[in-house]
């Protein structure tokens, strides 16, 4: 009986998770125009677009009118629809707070048929709503570190295209042709919005606020001064793409050199719960009293809240910015 509840419980959460989609889904031709609005929006901010710019509808947060209003009066949702747009991710800012609200919901409700205890049914939603974020900070990172290391390669091209006679602009569309993700992507931004009329410049710094790198605020900066001041330009994207190749090479030798207390960590953060299952399948009762003692659950989450607060600390020793 039980795991016939379970399952249309599943089954239940899967459904409103589909109408969630559906409801707030969003169009890819309607995601091009807010792309290109929203690069308007932040040359309007920084007070260098005529007056005939300034009539850009605010940026919608949901395709559901009463959705986007109750997110615009949250500070917030500009920094998550910031994160997703990082990630990569075609999300809205209401649909990804909605999916998390029905996978929290599932699993309140799934561990209520199997655990019915008020601290581990909201420890248990808490933890399936964390997931969803954690899973786009990754994704965040990953994706600017693939950036980092592959924007030498665009700047070699880049180079090149520069050396032979090509504008500027023609080299950025032949990285946005040529070059792979998500480095295409990023320059076909750029390029776009200054074929859409934006100067140049607003381009390129709204592409350096669109990817958190030090390298692209780099490039960025070194091109502004470039056109201000004058210059060789194919010898400052060859020193740039030199510089980035080293700075990688150092982060290289160190992640090797810290390989070990890497996998010292990861043993460290997994060995309790292992423990735990480990204890479990071998001995029941041994475990049992966790989950039938009613300090049980607090000494569970209070174990829980260790164990990550000490992979929090492990991962900032082990971890270096290169």
């Amino acid at each position: 009986m039980a795991l016939l509840i379970a399952i249309l419980t599943f089954l239940l959460v899967a459904f409103l998770l589909v109408l969630v989609w559906l409801s707030v889904g969003s169009d890819k031709n309607q995601e091009v125009v807010r792309r290109r609005m929203e690069a308007v929006q932040k040359a309007e901010k920084r007070g260098e677009v005529s007056l005939s710019l300034k009539l850009v509808k605010d940026e919608m947060m949901s395709g559901v009118p009463a959705l986007h209003r109750v997110m615009m009066r949250w500070s917030w949702a500009g920094k998550l629809r910031e994160t997703l747009m990082q990630a990569g991710i075609e999300l809205k800012p209401a649909k990804f707070v909605l999916i998390n609200a029905v996978l929290a919901l599932g699993a309140y409700l799934v561990t209520g048929w199997f655990y019915p205890h008020a601290l581990m049914q909201l420890l248990a939603a808490a933890i399936v709503a964390v997931i969803p974020f954690v899973f786009v900070l990754w994704k965040r990172r990953r994706r600017i570190r693939q950036f980092e290391e592959r924007f030498p390669e665009a700047l070699d091209l880049l180079g090149r295209a520069v050396r032979a006679g090509h504008a500027f602009t023609t080299g950025l569309e032949m990285i946005a042709k040529e070059a792979s993700e998500p480095i295409a992507s990023e320059f076909r931004k750029t390029f776009e919005e200054q074929n859409f009329g934006i100067p140049l410049r607003d381009a390129l710094l709204n592409m350096s606020e669109r990817i958190h790198s030090l390298d692209c605020k780099f490039f960025v900066t070194a091109l502004l001064i470039q056109k201000e001041t004058g210059g060789n330009l194919a010898e400052i994207l060859d020193g740039l793409s030199r510089v980035i190749r080293d700075r990688f090479r150092i982060y290289r030798d160190v992640q090797t050199k810290t390989a070990q207390g890497r996998l010292t960590a990861g043993i460290l953060i997994a060995l309790p719960p292992i423990m735990a299952l480990a204890l479990s399948s071998l001995n029941p009762h041994y475990m049992k009293v966790l989950f039938t003692d009613p300090q049980g659950p607090f000494i569970l989450g209070f174990a829980g809240f260790l164990q990550l607060l000490g992979s929090v600390i492990i991962w900032k020793i082990i971890h270096f910015e290169v």
